[in-house]
Parts: C-alpha cells; structure tokens; sequence
C-alpha cells in the first residue's frame, strides 16, 4: 500500500508543477481476470503530456506515463502513447505503453520488460472530464522463456488540467 501512495504523491507533484500540462487518468480494476489463480484488484495511474501532442495520420499521438500496482504488489512502470478518437461525447482511446514488470507475490509474466496494449471506451461529463472502462493485455512478446500474458478491466476516470 506504501508503493500505492507514493506513486499517487508523484503524479500529484507532477501534475501540479506544469500548468496546463495534459490529462490525469485514475483507474481501479482486475488485473489478470482470467487467471483464477493469480488475479488481483489493481489501480493505475497514467499521465498524459497532451501539450506535447503530435499530429498524425493516425489522429493526434499523446505521449503517456504511468504505473500500476495490484494487490499482490505486482507492480509496472511504462511509458508510451495514446490517441483519443472524439465520436460526439464518446471517446475511444487505444494506448501503447512498454514498461519495466515487477511480479512481486503476484503472477511471474516470464520477463522484466513487457508491453501494456490497452482500449478504453469512455464519454465526456464535461469539457474536462471523461470516464471509461477499459480492457488492457500486458505481454512480454516473447522475449522471456514463458509470456503468459496477463488480462485486465478497469473503470477510469480521467481529468484535463
């Protein structure tokens, strides 16, 4: 839980130090649901560096930073990027993040480097605020002896300073 709070600090000193520097997304869910035998509950923490945003054919890539940690203190450290799709009041937001895995007490994913692919589904309340659920596969694309993969759901709620 102390790991919870310090990287929650960070995020709080981060967001705070820049003005107008981008968007905070608080999510809470199930890491690995499909493994009976290691799932745990998770909260993840991205942010998004939105004033440094580059146009694309793909739509405008965000860079991103984030972390999260689950229950059984398995925890990633990633860094990336997404791009938000305006649909009216609907966003969809798929993500890319490669990071640094520790497995702590919870699943062995078979390698200390994995990519974070993740699509949230969300609507705006308001010009800066959006909530979303969100569907995430963490995988070390072989690199290790053994890439298990790891499923997971999220709610998300995320805010624009």
């Amino acid at each position: 839980m102390k790991k919870i709070y310090q990287i929650i600090v960070c995020f709080i000193c981060l967001g705070s130090t820049v003005s107008k520097a981008g968007d905070f997304n608080l999510a809470i869910g199930n890491f690995d649901y499909s493994d009976k035998g290691k799932n745990a509950s998770m909260i993840d923490l991205t942010y998004g560096f939105t004033e440094n945003k580059t146009s694309s054919f793909l739509g405008e890539i965000v860079p991103v930073f984030g972390a999260f940690v689950t229950a059984d203190t398995a925890a990633m450290l990633y860094a990336g990027a997404k791009i938000d799709y305006k649909f009216g009041s609907f966003v969809l937001t798929p993500s890319f993040t490669p990071g640094i895995y520790s497995k702590g007490d919870g699943k062995d994913l078979g390698h200390a480097i994995e990519f974070k692919s993740q699509i949230n589904l969300g609507f705006d309340l308001g010009p800066d605020t959006n909530i979303s659920a969100g569907y995430s596969h963490v995988s070390n694309a072989s690199l290790g002896d053994k890439n298990p993969g790891a499923n997971s759901y999220s709610i998300n709620f995320l805010t624009r300073f």
